[in-house]
């Protein structure tokens, strides 16, 4: 190792302390701390208020994940933390360490080699004149990351390879390159870094569902072997259930819900975070056409006098609400019984009649508990056929228990089977009046 790279590891581990604070709820150690913060672009009137009064603790070694629609300010708090974006107040802590605001060049530089971001746009993101190995390999040299040349190389050509790539790439440009493989090469760029703490910022909203599961794979699979942390920002709440401890639901800069990621499936409390899994969608495009969409609508809260906070309700849970809203949220938390959020109409009728409070209030989550046998097999259908009545009894009895396909299928046989006997017995009426006027 060099003398340079030697008194640059020196001087960095007197910067920042080895861990961070421990919380004392949980015993977890604190990485990042965003601590009320304000972010606004531009002054006086035409100021734009981004971001307000956001704070969340990223816990290390796991993932928290920042989720809202489009415009909501979670890319806003991602350049926060990367001290692209200034904060307006509030401050954000990394290690205990204030990272926001002005900070010693040394510092900043250290903060920039352990916070590493990967961008949405996998093309705009990288530089389209330089390698795919210099684009690499820029960050080692900004902080001699290196001994030599041969260390170099082969960090370069063990971060490739991990990424799914091949050493003879190392010599394209960018634009030789596919979306997918692309966000690789953005990856790579982060990675050989070794940092400590990653902002995904929408990572594979630019790719194709097929190429999304191997980044997100790639981006577990650094995380088991580099005991990373992310911060993982989404607008799609069906991605991230699956690949975050934590979850922070953001709407129009402000952060309204927190919760461990199956807490706040289970509880969905607020009326935004209810839109946002109705949202989701139903692989059946039968079940998504009746799916009943809730739509948030702001208006519903009285803040005019009681003014709303950020309130820990227990069980790890944070929601957004006045004194009257929090206690509504604490009774059905305490309650225990899972907040249903996806409702399917079970015809247009329904469909056209219920308003989305009312799909609110009925809403059921049984779609996504379907049971596995619930295959609408053809033979439920021969059966109601042969005998409807017995195919009308099946398809309330399968629609009790959410076998939805199979109720469809008796129904289907039985109004099959009851019009071919109305038939039948019609022109047997048919055949005897005849012999009955003769």
């Amino acid at each position: 190792m060099s003398e340079e790279t030697k008194n640059y590891d020196k001087y960095r581990n007197r910067l920042l302390p080895e861990h961070g604070p421990i919380d004392p709820k949980n015993g977890k150690e604190i990485l990042l701390e965003v601590k009320n913060v304000d972010i606004t672009f531009g002054k006086g009137d035409s100021a734009v208020h981004a971001v307000t009064d956001a704070s969340f603790n990223i816990y290390k070694g796991e993932t928290f994940s920042l989720v809202g629609e489009s415009g909501s300010g979670k890319t806003t708090i991602g350049r926060a933390v990367i001290r692209v974006n200034p904060c307006a107040a509030g401050e954000i802590d990394y290690k205990g360490v204030r990272i926001s605001g002005k900070i010693s060049r040394s510092l900043d530089r250290e903060v920039i080699r352990n916070i590493q971001m990967v961008f949405q746009d996998p093309a705009a993101s990288l530089n389209e004149r330089a390698t795919v190995d210099y684009i690499i390999s820029e960050g080692l040299y900004n902080f001699h990351l290196f001994e030599n040349e041969a260390d170099r190389v082969r960090k370069v050509e063990k971060i490739i390879n991990e990424v799914g790539l091949l050493p003879e790439h190392l010599t394209r440009y960018p634009h030789e390159f596919s979306g997918g493989q692309r966000q690789r090469i953005g990856l790579a760029r982060a990675m050989v870094m070794e940092p400590e703490l990653v902002v995904a910022d929408e990572p594979i909203s630019a790719l194709d569902v097929s190429i999304r599961a191997q980044v997100l794979n790639l981006l577990k699979k650094f995380q088991q072997d580099l005991g990373l942390t992310y911060l993982f920002i989404a607008h799609d709440l069906s991605i991230v259930r699956y690949i975050s401890d934590h979850i922070g639901v953001i709407y129009k800069g402000r952060i309204v819900e927190i919760a461990p990621s199956e807490e706040l499936f289970d509880f969905p409390l607020h009326p935004y975070t209810h839109s946002l899994i109705s949202a989701i969608p139903i692989p059946d495009p039968q079940l998504e056409k009746r799916k009943i969409l809730y739509t948030y609508d702001p208006s519903i809260h009285d803040y005019s006098e009681d003014k709303p906070e950020l309130v820990d309700i227990g069980h790890d849970h944070f929601v957004y609400g006045n004194k009257k809203e929090i206690e509504e949220y604490k009774k059905i938390r305490e309650a225990g019984k899972p907040v249903q959020s996806i409702q399917i109409a079970k015809s247009e009728e329904e469909l056209v009649r219920l308003t989305p409070q009312q799909s609110a209030e009925k809403g059921s989550n049984y779609i996504l508990e379907t049971p596995l046998h619930d295959t609408g097999n053809i033979l439920w259908g021969i059966l109601s056929f042969l005998c409807f009545p017995l195919g009308f009894i099946l398809s309330v009895y399968f629609g009790k228990r959410n076998y939805i396909r199979n109720s469809r299928m008796c129904m289907k046989g039985a109004k099959i089977g009851l019009i071919v006997l109305a038939v039948i017995v019609i022109l047997f009426i048919l055949m005897l009046l005849p012999s009955l006027f003769n």
